[in-house]
């Protein structure tokens, strides 16, 4: 399983609305590999989550996982979401900060609803249907968003918390050990 180079802002798989994956397909080889592929690449780069268009296959697939909290009970295990739905549960928002795999270096605070539905498929072709909360929700919808061609700074409101990660830490994220980790 190799690491896939992760592209960057700028390329075009970014921003161009991935194609769903043919139910008939999600055995293939060359899917498995890729899910394979995408797991390693997201641990590999200390991410909590990514979507095929970061590693420029236009595919609606993306992995996530977060087992990096101090409460085990608050980690997330691996999920892989084909063809994903999401739908939100709660009509507030919430503002948190975000970072990116495909925009290095940078966060900033973005609005995101704090629980949602998500429906699809898991790497076997079975339907999914759960719903997601706090962090977990987080993620998923910046994954989501990648599959849409969206990236985390189109969803900011105010561009004056966006900053870089070491200024963040220093000044910014109001934690006292700040993580560096990229949600996807």
């Amino acid at each position: 399983m190799p690491v896939r180079p992760i592209v960057r802002l700028g390329h075009p798989s970014l921003r161009t609305r991935a194609h769903a994956v043919p139910l008939d397909q999600i055995g293939d080889p060359t899917i498995q590999t890729l899910i394979d592929d995408l797991v390693e690449t997201m641990r590999a780069s200390h991410g909590v989550g990514i979507a095929a268009p970061q590693v420029a296959a236009e595919l609606q697939i993306f992995v996530y996982e977060s087992m990096k909290h101090p409460d085990p009970v608050a980690d997330i295990p691996l999920h892989v979401v084909i063809n994903p739905m999401i739908t939100p549960h709660e009509r507030e928002l919430a503002h948190d900060w975000e970072g990116c795999l495909s925009i290095p270096d940078l966060r900033g605070i973005v609005p995101r609803h704090p629980a949602v539905r998500v429906q699809g498929l898991d790497r076997e072709g079975q339907p999914l249907d759960y719903l997601a909360r706090g962090f977990e929700a987080r993620v998923v919808q910046h994954e989501f968003d990648h599959l849409n061609g969206v990236v985390f700074l189109d969803r900011m409101r105010d561009f004056r918390t966006l900053s870089y990660v070491d200024e963040w830490g220093q000044y910014l994220s109001g934690r006292d050990d700040p993580d560096d980790t990229a949600i996807g």
